[in-house]
């Protein structure tokens, strides 16, 4: 079926669009699907659910991100820095997006200083994602950075996590 939010088609029955997240209604036309040609004999096979949330992203639990990153010093941080950047690139759908392990790289290699852009920039990408979709936005850019060289970046990694699960689902 075509979603009417934003366009793509998705499998009969889906409740969810994986593209957008947004509910699929339960009378939508199905898309209209060419015949498989030898080099697309699997074209119109249906994709597999899956068990996140609408936007096909988990919700994680943000006091345990929290204490995790804290117990192991960091290390669980550098994780939840990865997932955090992986799922606003699945939610942003843009294949030139900086992937999780480049930004943990040059935040080391750095010192911190690219997390501060890389705050920023993640704040700017989850206003775009909340607009896209009808959500109201404020510059959480700008928050996430202040947070961040006050040395609270923790805080604006679980203000986006919090964002993220709100997305989610």
């Amino acid at each position: 079926m075509i979603c009417p939010n934003c366009g793509s088609n998705n499998p009969d029955g889906a409740g969810f669009c994986p593209n957008c997240g947004k509910p699929l209604p339960a009378n939508a036309v199905p898309p209209v699907q060419p015949n498989p040609t030898p080099q697309q004999p699997f074209s119109s096979a249906p994709i597999p659910p899956n068990n996140y949330g609408g936007a096909g992203i988990p919700q994680r639990n943000l006091a345990l991100c929290i204490i995790l990153s804290i117990v192991t010093c960091g290390i669980y941080g550098l994780y939840w820095l990865y997932t955090l950047t992986e799922d606003v690139n699945k939610l942003t759908g843009d294949p030139n997006a900086t992937s999780g392990g480049i930004v943990i790289l040059l935040s080391l290699v750095t010192c911190g200083i690219y997390n501060w852009y890389w705050l920023y920039k993640q704040g700017e990408r989850l206003d775009q994602i909340k607009t896209a979709r009808g959500i109201a936005s404020s510059n959480s850019g700008v928050l996430y950075l202040v947070l961040g060289i006050v040395g609270l970046g923790i805080v604006s990694w679980a203000l986006m996590q919090n964002e993220l699960n709100n997305l989610a689902g």
